[in-house]
């Protein structure tokens, strides 16, 4: 047992192989999960119309499904860790359809925040963060690259799934168009069956596998002589012993939340999830009040995604370059700070053709920090807490996700403009991006310092040495 033990220890990633079928699945479900999160906005005017409330009020369905989606993503590291990811995923499938078909009978808002708010969120987040956490497991050297393809799954899906809902709507109203999108997120299930967990080849040749911790074993009894007893009582012994350290490995899941550079990391990310997710919420709305058609709207979103792609998967091949390697929390800082640039820009545009290089634009950035998350992460906490940083991550995400769409939305109602939401949105992400760099740059001066401070007393020691030596 111990030998078995010291070997499931010691399995590295295997950087391919079956690690690339958990890439292609992790894509299906940032397809199912992201890419249909984003284009609830365009229900967005459908469900104001119809239901005649105001923007903050609509808003708060799409906040709701994200802050959701974050909120449980601890939910879904838990169930990851304790009984598989594959269990997650499946689960979390069955809701989110469930949620998404229930929607399409909505009678009032009230019923979309339970049912889409609420009920399809949690499927998805029992979905994400298991999946993507696998990925982390499945791969170390190429992490970047798979990462920036498991999530280009976002974009992609942004790009197809946005033309393709607004004709749904078209030709099957906002319900038909909810009851197809939740067959299509009943694929999570498919994809959950993809995810295998590393093991070894001994223990899957094994049907039925001891239990270490409870002490039941699959052999049958037989009489036993009073030194295989003895032996047994030892074994025993040491299991319980395992048992302790494994209690105590547990309770450390979370050492990582000690961790400064990891507080800082969790500051950011609360000031980037307030501003990045305005856009997605607004961009059709705004389109559609300057005149822009209802087509080239929802054609932003696919531009928006398609670039998405490009982002994704560039800043995922180039940060996994060795010379950039040393540099994956700059080039984060960097997107997120261009992102932000790119909304303070926005209220400038009132036309269809300016509006393009603007999702051009924000796509790109929005891939490129997007895949980097993760990795700039498991950078700070390492590949052993990444599942359970991954669900803190998200968890940040959460609050400023559920208030951030109906806080604009409010500014549009009072101002009767989109100015003041996008600029709230560019404010926040800057502040993420300056909040990082200040952090490194403190980091870079003490470093510095404490290297001054070794060479001086180097110095020190060596005039004191040379001087001893002239007195003798």
């Amino acid at each position: 047992m111990a030998q078995e033990r010291k070997k499931k220890a010691g399995v590295l990633p295997p950087d391919g192989g079956w690690g690339w079928m958990i890439v292609a699945g992790c894509f299906v479900v940032t397809v199912c999960t992201r890419a249909v999160t984003r284009c609830i906005s365009i229900f967005f005017v459908e469900f104001q119309m119809h239901f005649a409330r105001d923007y903050s009020g609509t808003a708060w369905i799409h906040s709701l499904v994200d802050c959701t989606t974050m909120l449980c993503a601890p939910l879904g590291s838990l169930i990851g860790n304790h009984l598989s990811c594959r269990v997650a995923v499946i689960l979390g499938g069955f809701l989110a359809s469930i949620g998404l078909v229930l929607s399409s009978f909505a009678t009032s808002l009230e019923y979309l925040y339970l049912s889409l708010g609420v009920l399809t969120g949690l499927g998805f987040a029992l979905c994400y963060t298991p999946a993507i956490a696998m990925v982390g497991i499945y791969f170390c050297e190429r992490k970047s690259l798979a990462y920036g393809i498991a999530m280009s799954g976002s974009g992609i899906g942004t790009f197809i799934l946005a033309p393709v809902v607004q004709m749904l709507i078209e030709h099957y109203s906002w319900r038909g168009a909810l009851l197809i999108l939740g067959g299509l997120v009943s694929n999570l299930c498919v994809c959950g069956a993809l995810l295998r967990p590393i093991t070894l080849k001994e223990e899957e040749a094994c049907p039925l596998p001891v239990d270490s911790e409870c002490g039941y074993s699959t052999k049958p009894l037989v009489a036993i002589s009073p030194a295989e007893e003895k032996q047994l009582e030892a074994e025993r012994s040491k299991q319980q012993r395992d048992s302790k350290q494994r209690c105590l490995q547990s309770m450390q899941e979370y050492h990582f939340l000690l961790m400064p550079d990891f507080l800082v990391l969790a500051g950011s990310f609360l000031f980037l999830a307030s501003g990045c997710s305005l856009p997605f919420v607004y961009l059709v709305p705004y389109a559609l009040d300057v005149g822009v058609s209802h087509h080239h709207a929802a054609f932003l979103m696919s531009i928006l995604g398609v670039i998405d792609i490009v982002g994704n998967i560039t800043f995922g091949w180039l940060t996994d370059r060795r010379c950039l390697k040393k540099y994956r929390g700059i080039c984060y800082m960097v997107a997120v700070g261009m992102e932000g640039l790119c909304c303070f820009l926005i209220p400038l545009l009132h036309t269809f053709a300016l509006l393009v290089p603007f999702s051009v634009l924000y796509g790109y950035f929005d891939g490129a920090y997007v895949a980097l998350i993760p990795v700039v992460t498991s950078d700070v906490v390492g590949t052993t807490y990444l599942s359970s940083a991954l669900g803190v991550v998200y968890f940040l995400h959460a609050i400023p996700y559920l208030v951030s769409p109906p806080i604009g939305g409010w500014l549009v109602d009072t101002t009767g403009t989109y100015t003041a939401t996008f600029f709230l949105s560019g404010f926040a992400l800057l502040s993420s991006a300056l909040l990082l760099c200040t952090a490194n740059i403190i980091r870079h001066y003490q470093r510095v310092q404490r290297n001054r401070r070794t060479v001086y007393l180097f110095i020190c020691h060596g005039f004191q040495m040379k001087s001893s030596i002239q007195k003798r």
